[in-house]
């Protein structure tokens, strides 16, 4: 994902537009959920699930999001009636700490009436520097913990900061960190620092510390945006616009994919993929609507067995590519897990799960496949809290 120095509400824009830098602040660690519990909910799950309607088992693999700090009560009632897996918050969903504390202590609320007792996926971008939607750690870049004296040590403070801060305020997601490699100074990814280093080895050693920290806290960490987009120019943006990067298929393999293997080893529960197309890999297809960057690098080639992620489905580079229903689909029948419906507006992630439904009861989505993702999402979401 990307992120602009700005805050903003444009429902048009996709979420890396909105972000909110602020001062430190006190919290809590994470009280993690019993394990008597998670062991409850996954026995719920094997009986339970196959009752789920369409709209209930598509809603269980989309994240909605909302604008303003008041949360609907169209989202509250998605929720309540089983039909979202979570939500992702922006820079203008969040006045201070208490109050999105509040805001997600009122959606877990709505998921106890749930037909699906997994916890709510709640998630935002805690990255550190430039990049934050809440006032708090890290307050160093990615660019800066590679600068360090130890950076080791600079990226598993990092990792423990923003995993004390999240689930300090009832989030249990950081779409964090960036494994894009560098190419060179004020590139797309160097401008808003948000790359460790031009070196893929220092990248994946960083970004694992990362992992590791935050995720011994109870909150999960995302590898973005895979294959990578640090080959990518200062203005080659795809929240505005499609994006190519002709990498060469050894030069992906050895530099961009290379950190994913040490994420993937540390144990990172998501991956997210980007909107680029790689043309090495796949000519004709942005990497997170393309089966053979999904399935056969990601999964095949590294062994990626956790949850993959969409970029926004309403993001520029897809303009070409349908409604953000049509893409949603077309993105699942990738092999992407979860579809981040980022556009703050309730109604697009509920024309997001009626799409999915319909091609699901078409046959366009293979049931089997459709269940192997949920199942996985719900894995997730049970072992969260």
């Amino acid at each position: 994902m990307r992120e602009q120095a700005m805050n903003t509400s444009d429902n048009s824009m996709s979420r890396r537009n909105a972000m909110f830098v602020g001062a430190g602040a006190a919290f809590a660690t994470l009280g993690l959920a019993g394990t008597a519990q998670a062991a409850d909910r996954g026995a719920w799950s094997k009986v339970k699930t196959a009752s789920l309607t369409p709209q209930q088992q598509a809603g269980q693999r989309v994240i909605y999001s909302y604008s303003g700090t008041t949360v609907p009560q169209s989202l509250l009632d998605q929720i309540a009636a089983g039909q979202a897996a979570g939500v992702i918050f922006f820079g203008d969903n969040i006045s201070s700490l208490n109050q999105i504390s509040s805001v997600c202590s009122q959606l877990k609320a709505a998921n106890r009436a749930s037909p699906v007792p997994a916890p709510l996926l709640l998630m935002t971008d805690q990255e550190g520097g430039e990049v934050r939607r809440l006032p708090g750690a890290p307050t160093l870049s990615e660019k800066q913990i590679g600068q360090a004296s130890d950076p080791v040590a600079a990226a598993t403070d990092a990792g423990d900061g923003a995993g004390r801060l999240l689930a300090s305020v009832g989030m249990n997601v950081n779409l964090a960190p960036v494994l894009d490699v560098y190419r060179t100074a004020g590139d797309f990814e160097d401008q808003y620092q948000r790359s460790y280093s031009k070196d893929p080895v220092v990248c994946g050693r960083l970004g694992s510390a990362f992992i590791t920290a935050q995720q011994r806290l109870g909150v999960a960490a995302t590898a973005k945006h895979f294959p990578g987009l640090g080959s990518a120019g200062a203005s080659q943006n795809t929240d505005l616009k499609p994006v190519t990067l002709n990498v060469s298929k050894s030069d992906l393999r050895a530099i961009d994919e290379l950190p994913y293997t040490p994420a993937i080893s540390a144990g990172v529960k998501l991956v997210m993929l980007s909107w680029a197309v790689y043309p090495a890999l796949d000519a004709g297809l942005p990497a997170g609507l393309s089966p053979t960057i999904v399935q056969q690098e990601l999964r095949g080639r590294l062994g990626f067995q956790g949850v993959t992620v969409t970029d926004a489905i309403n993001a520029g580079a897809l303009a070409s590519c349908g409604t953000n229903a049509q893409r949603a689909v077309s993105a699942a029948k990738a092999g992407m897990d979860l579809l981040l419906v980022c556009a703050q507006d309730v109604s697009q992630g509920q024309s997001v799960v009626t799409g999915l439904a319909g091609a699901l009861q078409s046959g366009q989505l293979s049931q089997s496949a459709f269940d192997a993702a949920r199942n996985r999402v719900t894995a997730l979401r049970n072992g969260l809290s």
